[in-house]
């Protein structure tokens, strides 16, 4: 449901009291993660990559919105999903998303061995 919390006032990605398009994205990755989570192997995540979608239609405060996702594409480790999103009225938004199968375990090393050369991560 759109509230204060997920407008584009309180997200900064605009000044209206409308639903931001970063929440949408983030309705529309998390609609692409449960597509995903049944067919991934012990260990496995999946992590965006990509996205390229168009905000199409505003929602005010109150509008009730749901976000879908559809395998598009598979090839190798890597997923195209086609994302939508959807209020009362209609199609809200839509495009598609990019996901890459990784461990989970081995994405969270290299990220802090990048970060902090092996180091311990300052406090």
């Amino acid at each position: 449901e759109v509230c204060e919390a997920n407008t584009a006032i309180t997200m900064k990605s605009g000044s209206l009291p409308v639903f931001a398009t970063p929440s949408m994205v983030a309705l529309m990755e998390e609609a692409a993660c449960k597509v995903l989570q049944g067919g991934l192997e012990a260990g496995e995540t999946t992590v965006g990559t990509k996205m390229d979608v168009s905000h199409d239609a505003a929602s005010g405060l109150g509008a009730k919105i749901k976000a879908f996702a559809r395998v598009d594409e598979v090839d190798g480790k890597m997923t195209t999903l086609l994302v939508w999103a959807q209020d009362e009225a209609g199609i809200v938004g839509r495009g598609s998303h990019e996901r890459a199968t990784v461990k989970g375990d081995r994405l969270v090393a290299k990220a802090k061995e990048r970060m902090f050369g092996g180091r311990s991560c300052p406090q």
